[in-house]
């Protein structure tokens, strides 16, 4: 159930929150909701076309999966607790076939359950019962590093260039990281966070920070910070070549985490050292 935060969104600036420019056309950014309580759906979507974007409804994981590959969403919030297939499930397919974020709506109040989705590839989850104005937030926080058109994050980065570290090769320009000529499937939220940390190699992050520069938002209780934590995971397992032996992504124990610096990089304008 929804906090009785329940009023329409202000419609001031909702043509930077709802939809991309591209060079052809303005066109509304795409959200897949999914969750089986009908006051959720409605009030999301709602609020939702309010500021501007596109919305599918989905009451179970089955109809979210359909409508994933029909409406073809930028992003997706999913509800855990779902029938048929619950949100865990529909995270892992949407995960195998594509790197769109993924909010999970859970009320599962066992921090070991929110995890499990992190690791299954959700990059946030909020507990119900939450504010749509959060929910909101979170979901501009994402979509900023998306381009509409080209799936790109969008932004600058302070620099140009890539970085070459061992057999892996990071494009800044692309926002992409190859393993000799093969791509290693990062999601936006995972590159975001490796940019950070490479461009600050050798400087301890914490993870507050790395929650609100990557993120984009503060935690409200200690467990917050686990998703950082479980997304350095991911990037290991995907990155390192001994994720249990890392030695690119450095853990400063109780503090944060630390990109190893490069005794000699090949860097291309990036500046690393």
């Amino acid at each position: 159930m929804l906090l009785a935060e329940i009023a329409a969104p202000s419609s001031e600036g909702a043509d930077q929150r709802g939809i991309e420019m591209t060079n052809e056309s303005i066109q509304p950014l795409k959200v897949l909701i999914a969750d089986d309580e009908d006051n959720i759906r409605r009030v999301l979507e709602t609020r939702l076309k309010l500021l501007g974007y596109a919305v599918a409804v989905a009451e179970n994981g089955v109809k979210a999966m359909e409508l994933f590959h029909a409406f073809q969403p930028n992003l997706a919030v999913l509800d855990v607790m779902m029938p048929e297939l619950d949100g865990f499930g529909v995270t892992e397919q949407i995960r195998a076939q594509s790197e769109i974020p993924i909010i999970l709506l859970t009320a599962l109040s066992d921090v070991a359950n929110r995890i499990t989705g992190l690791q299954l590839g959700a990059d946030d989850y909020m507990v119900k019962p939450f504010s749509p104005k959060e929910l909101e937030a979170r979901i501009r926080s994402v979509m900023r590093r998306v381009d509409h058109a080209s799936g790109h994050r969008s932004g600058s980065p302070g620099h140009s260039g890539v970085l070459q570290v061992g057999d892996l090769l990071i494009d800044f320009n692309r926002r992409a990281v190859f393993r000799g000529e093969a791509r290693v499937r990062l999601t936006g939220m995972e590159f975001s966070m490796l940019e950070l940390l490479v461009r600050r190699a050798g400087e301890v992050i914490s993870r507050l920070e790395l929650l609100e520069a990557v993120w984009g938002y503060r935690p409200e209780r200690a467990s917050d910070t686990r998703v950082v934590d479980v997304h350095v995971s991911r990037l290991r397992a995907k990155l390192e070549d001994d994720a249990d032996q890392p030695s690119l992504i450095l853990t400063a124990r109780g503090t944060g985490y630390m990109f190893a610096r490069q005794s000699a990089p090949k860097a291309s304008q990036g500046g690393f050292t």
